[in-house]
């Protein structure tokens, strides 16, 4: 009989379950995040409800007519909660990656995934905050240490932001000892130098949003101008049309809450915009042809109204497009008096609008409508402010209703209405403001459910930079 012995070291080694890792990499992580961000954050139930708060869509079912009615929805701390905890998921595995990335980390001297990291950090607490005003952060992500953080304000947020977004361009730029993420990075394949003209869009981004509080758009354009400079430069996440698809796709599959807006049909008919004819569809149950839904007060009906046109499997979800750019440029160029300017970077904005993969205008289509009937409405700087911010809201339909929503409210923030909503119950119950809190540190964590009482503060209280206090 032979015996046999192994070491301690050894049967440490068989009593490891693999399968469960106490350390993972950061270009496993950072997949993760960037999926999520995609799917679970901007395609989220924050955009879903976006849309029907601007009137890209009107609620004609389920959660969605209760928020087109202000019934419920708008003040519940359940209706963001998956979005909430999404949020801090990625900020708090991006910590992880940061910290892993950083001076003294088991991947120290990994600059361009640490950058990667920072402006990821920055856009998922610029979208929390963008919605949610003062919200957890510098106490926040420490599970097990801290369990009910305080709230942070929004004015600190925003620096923390920026310093995020700058570091993120200093570190691009570094020479790294890590080789590129490559397929791990599934918006970009590793190009650094597209995720640093991500960072400055960002900077672009947000200093546009502080335009009651500190107006700087000559910044902005500076920054637009170190951004994207062609639509195959913009961050978007693409959908295979079998193991993933689009968010507003697979919420109509899922769902069917939606109908086609009536204010936006006729924004759209007012300037003979080609794109009435491709945004909307008569519902594929209907017998009625393509019937708008009345904003404020659809009969609560499925199979009645016609739907989104440009609902497709393979719709991108756009985290920043090259659009969004060029209407920022227009929108900066148009405030400080440089018309000619203005008109330039519109007319570029709309060419993008128009060629997306799910409205598929062409460049002709495009110069077309600009030329026929933009053009003659921009006689000076104010009335081609009021075109510009108009047609953008009209791009963003309906992959970009949060950015448009954050729009809105700055823009009515400044007294500027160039934007008709035309819900009747804005003047009566309210426009949702803001969203709320989600249910899960509402029912822990006492600062948060103070912050959010009963709710009804998101039909009173701006966030922070739209004048409000938090």
């Amino acid at each position: 009989m032979a015996l046999y012995s192994c070491s301690e070291d050894k049967l440490d080694d068989i009593n490891k379950n693999v399968n469960d890792p106490s350390e993972v990499g950061s270009s496993l992580i950072i997949t993760d995040v960037m999926v999520n961000s995609a799917f679970s954050v901007v395609g989220s139930d924050l955009a879903f409800y976006a849309s029907t708060y601007i009137e890209h869509n009107v609620g004609i079912f389920g959660q969605m007519n209760q928020a087109e009615i202000r019934v419920a929805q708008p003040t519940s701390s359940t209706t963001y909660n998956n979005s909430w905890g999404s949020i801090y998921t990625n900020l708090l595995n991006l910590k992880d990656i940061i910290n892993k990335c950083s001076a003294g980390g088991s991947e120290e001297g990994n600059f361009h995934t640490l950058g990667i990291a920072q402006i990821l950090t920055a856009y998922n607490l610029g979208i929390l905050t963008d919605v949610m005003g003062d919200v957890p952060y510098s106490e926040a992500l420490q599970p097990g240490i801290i369990f009910t953080p305080i709230l942070d304000s929004q004015e600190a947020i925003y620096t923390e932001l920026f310093t995020l977004l700058d570091s993120a361009i200093t570190n691009l730029q570094k020479d790294s000892t890590f080789g590129s993420l490559g397929a791990q990075d599934v918006i970009y394949g590793g190009d650094e130098e597209k995720w640093l003209k991500m960072a400055y869009g960002l900077k672009a981004r947000h200093t546009m949003r502080l335009s009651l509080k500190s107006p700087d758009y000559a910044s902005v354009i500076s920054f637009a101008n170190n951004s994207f400079s062609s639509a195959s430069e913009q961050c978007q996440f693409d959908y295979n049309g079998t193991s993933s698809t689009s968010p507003f796709q697979q919420f109509y599959d899922d769902r069917d809450y939606f109908g086609a807006s009536t204010s936006l049909h006729n924004k759209l008919v007012s300037r003979n915009d080609p794109r009435d004819d491709i945004f909307f569809i008569e519902h594929p149950d209907s017998s009625e042809g393509i019937l708008f839904a009345p904003n404020g007060e659809p009969e609560q009906a499925q199979g009645k109204y016609a739907i989104s046109g440009i609902t497709d499997i393979m719709a991108p979800t756009y985290l920043l497009s090259y659009h969004e750019i060029e209407f920022l440029k227009a929108e900066a160029y148009a405030r400080l008096d440089q018309l000619e300017n203005a008109k330039t970077a519109l007319k570029n904005a709309i060419t993008a609008a128009f060629t997306k993969v799910n409205v598929g205008l062409a460049t002709a289509d495009a110069e077309t409508y600009y030329t026929d009937e933009l053009e003659p409405k921009l006689t000076d700087s104010d009335a081609a402010l009021e075109e510009i911010m108009v047609q953008k809201y009209i791009a963003f339909f309906e992959e970009e209703a949060v950015e448009a929503y954050n729009d809105i409210r700055r823009l009515n923030a400044m007294g500027e209405d160039f934007i008709q909503l035309d819900n009747p119950l804005n003047s009566t119950i309210g426009f949702p403001l803001r969203f709320t809190y989600g249910s899960d540190d509402v029912t822990t964590n006492v600062n948060v459910r103070d912050a959010y009482g009963n709710g009804t503060y998101v039909y009173s209280e701006n966030v922070w930079w739209a004048g409000g206090s938090r």
